[in-house]
């Protein structure tokens, strides 16, 4: 398996894509620290998880919070030992043009999206380095790296988290620690469910491979990057979009 024994922190991980890596990670061997804002869907994916014989357990955390990002760090050592991956994959939208946008809006993406990447890493990263070892996967966006209509503050958020890795990668390397990013494409997610069938059928169209993406496809993503499969690959962007022509 190729996260034998490995302990991973997954945020966001009571519903989408977070859930379907956690469970990925636990088939491949890791123990999962399954965080999310809603206590009940992160206790159902652990509980999941253990049931089908797997390590998990369930931690609520609002991560535009340092402090209970720092708590969760701590129980996770005290719980397994160590944290060797940490997947940042907690999110969320409040879209509207810029002329509708509120300031409230704009902050609230702004603490989840980034802040919240920020917050995470520096819980985790000193247990990572005095291990000598980590593996950090930031969740970006396709619309990160080509922006988007009515999403400023998420395209904010996605773009600033590229710089992030970036700049992790190059401060944690010498330590033993990667630091990469996904884009994902459209997914199929509840994120986009509330999008009019025109605009699905639109961005279908836009796409090579003619279909939004599943969420097992960002997790095979996370899953390469949180292995040692992926030892000497630091500081990039791989994109997860089925080739979406902008």
């Amino acid at each position: 398996m190729r996260l034998q024994n490995k302990v991973a922190i997954i945020t966001g991980a009571g519903q989408g894509i977070g859930k379907t890596t956690a469970h990925l990670f636990a088939r491949e061997g890791a123990n999962i620290i399954a965080a999310d804002i809603n206590e009940v869907h992160a206790q159902t994916t652990a509980t999941e998880i253990n049931a089908n014989g797997g390590k998990a357990i369930a931690i609520k955390v609002n991560v535009a919070s340092f402090m209970e990002c720092e708590q969760m760090a701590k129980t996770a050592i005290e719980k397994f030992g160590a944290i060797h991956i940490l997947v940042n994959n907690a999110g969320i939208t409040r879209d509207a043009t810029l002329a509708k946008m509120t300031e409230e809006q704009f902050d609230q993406v702004i603490s989840v999206n980034l802040k919240g990447v920020f917050n995470m890493t520096k819980a985790v990263t000193p247990y990572m380095v005095e291990k000598g070892y980590g593996k950090i996967v930031n969740t970006s966006s396709v619309v990160g790296l080509y922006g988007n209509f009515g999403q400023t503050n998420y395209v904010a958020t996605k773009a600033g988290v590229i710089g992030m890795t970036k700049v992790w990668a190059r401060e944690f390397g010498r330590k033993g620690i990667t630091v990469n990013a996904v884009a994902p494409g459209f997914i199929a997610t509840d994120m986009i469910a509330t999008v009019p069938e025109k605009v699905i059928a639109n961005i279908k169209e836009r796409t090579p491979l003619q279909r939004l993406g599943e969420p097992i496809d960002i997790a095979n993503a996370y899953l390469f990057l949180s292995s040692d499969e992926s030892a000497y690959v630091s500081g990039i962007v791989l994109s997860v979009d089925g080739g979406m022509v902008w």
